[in-house]
């Protein structure tokens, strides 16, 4: 998270805005933040245990977040730190720390990047633009849409007639959104994503065999600070609205059928597919290439496991309970009836001989 126009800030304008405690040169100025092994004196790191302080100080990092073992640390660490002469960040939490300096630096930086409408976009007379927003080279903004504050619309992407983009947002190059759509502050959304497409929704004809559309003529809403993956797709509602609660993080290449209605602070791991109609309550955690029938709910707190899969109408409950395999069951279970599979097969094989 570097580069030339990048803007320095001190330690100690880092540590106010993290609410770290500082240990050390206050002065020190760095740009960004980088790994242990590829840090330079412009960047900033972080250890979470005692075991690699020494090794993390001993890195190219101009200044270093680390938990409260680097304060009270043994008389060896106590000397590492001493003779590195680095400014230390201390924290309870250093890697979430660590995710709200860079954030820090990233959003300071964004504040003071060019805006503006790029001479190849497309906006309607009678679209929005709020103050700093940027529209970057074909990109297009239909009749009536409005864009927030500090909003970037990256190259070529879309926005339909009478979208709604919120303030500070980042919609990355070639994302479509289509009418019907809206989306809160600070979402974030990566290339290639497709936001409020017609859900996949038919009646057939008995007679015929034919099927024919069903209307496809709801909404989709989006909340403030949620996360859409790279070339995601999420339908609108059919009659009514889909909708992605607060703070939802979704990965690349998942999608989210028409109706579904997803709580606050989900996460979705990649290639995850949800039937139409799904209710998913707030800090649902779903791995990776996990499959959801329709109309199923996932209550709050339940984390399923990569591939796992949920029948249509099926209820999975228990806050903190971890569930696994198709059709889903409790991690415990699941790992039982493999373990009497693996026992049945052994005997077979035992007859055999």
């Amino acid at each position: 998270m570097k580069g030339a126009s990048s803007k320095s800030f001190t330690v100690r304008q880092i540590a106010e805005a993290v609410e770290a405690r500082l240990q050390g040169d206050g002065d020190v100025e760095v740009k960004g933040v980088a790994s242990i092994r590829s840090a330079t004196p412009d960047d900033l790191v972080f250890v979470e245990d005692e075991k690699n302080l020494s090794q993390t100080l001993q890195s190219g990092a101009g200044a270093v977040i680390a938990g409260e073992f680097a304060a009270t640390s043994s008389s060896a660490s106590a000397t590492a730190v001493s003779s590195s002469g680095k400014p230390l960040l201390i924290c309870r939490h250093p890697k979430l720390t660590f995710a709200r300096a860079a954030r820090f630096l990233q959003e300071v930086n964004r504040a003071g990047r060019n805006s503006g409408v790029h001479a190849t976009a497309v906006v309607h007379a009678t679209a929005h633009l709020a103050e700093g927003v940027s529209v970057e080279e074909h990109a297009t903004i239909g009749e009536g849409a409005e864009i927030g504050e500090n909003t970037r619309t990256g190259a070529g992407c879309a926005i339909g007639r009478g979208v709604k983009v919120g303030s500070e947002c980042e919609i990355y190059p070639r994302v479509t959104i289509y009418p019907g759509t809206s989306l809160g502050d600070r979402v974030i959304v990566h290339a290639g994503a497709v936001l409020g497409s017609d859900g996949f929704g038919y009646v057939r004809d008995p007679k015929s065999g034919r099927y024919e559309k069903f209307p496809q003529v709801g909404r989709l809403v989006i909340e403030d600070d949620v996360e859409i993956g790279a070339n995601t797709t999420i339908d609108r509602g059919a009659l009514d609205e889909t909708r992605i609660g607060r703070g939802t993080k979704v990965d690349n290449l998942v999608h989210v059928g028409h109706n579904c209605r997803i709580g606050e602070n989900v996460v979705i791991a990649a290639q995850t597919g949800l039937s139409g109609s799904i209710v998913i309550e707030n800090g649902v955690v779903l791995g990776g290439q996990v499959g959801i029938g329709e109309h199923a709910r996932i209550e709050e707190g339940v984390m399923l496991g990569g591939q796992g899969g949920v029948l249509p109408n099926k209820v999975l409950r228990g806050k903190g309970v971890a569930f696994w395999g198709t059709p889903a069951q409790p991690v415990r279970e699941y790992l039982k009836q493999l373990a009497a599979l693996a026992r049945l097969g052994q005997g077979k094989k035992e007859k055999k001989r």
